[in-house]
């Protein structure tokens, strides 16, 4: 839906938009408080392309994705593009014939920086390297994505996969540690994930491992009877293969054998 455009731009104060959590905005560190409300999405938005222009078609989109949007929709995005102006500083917003940008490097947007660190991740020459560049990573994230952002557009569109992309690197840092037997401490922390996403079938597999692994065959026989259970209770359905041959496994050996 965001038409962008590539814009060189150059802002005096440093500016930070963070998103993975609570918004959480600043310029030279000194936290900026904006209004409930458009302004924060107008803000999110342009701070998903940092650096890019980002059309007045595609701004108004996103502000108004529910609601009748205003009769003069240009006039109105302005109105809001200079409230931030003063809320930010005049050259955190440039504009240019192919919309407004946001004046910061990506890097200083936690959601633009989250993937970036992925892919460096996903190119590491061993597993410590990798390791750390999960950690940094996920370690950007607060909470729930677009916290205090008004915006069912970005609930809908960008917060699922963000949340995605974050589990899947999760699990990648599992399984690293899971290789490198930290078996103890891995069991508190599945135990915890594993009760804030319920019906992830992948987390409660890597749980059984740990415990299996650990010599833990009748904790890890219980849990899986515990998320057999909630499956079957609230979608209807076996677990899927992978967590019924670990399952198996633990029936007839003691401890899963390779990881998920």
């Amino acid at each position: 839906m965001m038409e962008t455009t590539e814009l060189r731009v150059r802002s005096r104060g440093t500016l930070s938009v963070r998103l993975l959590g609570p918004l959480d905005v600043s310029v030279d560190g000194i936290p900026i408080v904006l209004t409930p409300g458009r302004l924060r999405t107008l803000l999110a938005v342009l701070a998903l392309s940092a650096g890019r222009a980002v059309s007045i078609e595609s701004l108004a989109a996103v502000v108004w994705a529910h609601d009748d949007p205003p009769r003069n929709v240009r006039r109105s995005v302005q109105t809001y593009i200079a409230r931030l102006r003063c809320a930010l500083g005049e050259d955190a917003i440039r504009s240019g014939p192919a919309g407004y940008v946001l004046a910061t490097d990506p890097e200083r947007v936690d959601a633009l920086m989250f993937p970036r660190l992925l892919s460096m991740a996903s190119a590491a020459p061993d597993p410590a390297t990798e390791r750390a560049r999960l950690g940094e990573a996920l370690s950007l994230w607060r909470g729930r994505p677009f916290d205090g952002v008004p915006s069912p557009w970005l609930a809908e569109s960008k917060a699922p996969w963000l949340v995605e992309r974050y589990l899947t690197a999760l699990e990648s840092r599992l399984d690293l540690d899971i290789a490198a037997g930290r078996y103890a401490e891995l069991a508190v922390e599945l135990s915890e994930l594993t009760a804030r996403h319920p019906l992830r079938e992948s987390l409660w597999a890597r749980l059984l491992i740990v415990l299996g692994r650990s010599g833990r065959r009748a904790e890890a026989l219980a849990r899986y009877e515990t998320i057999r259970t909630r499956i079957a209770g609230e979608l209807g359905v076996d677990p899927d293969p992978t967590l019924q041959r670990l399952h198996a496994d633990l029936l007839t050996i003691g401890a899963p054998r390779p990881s998920p």
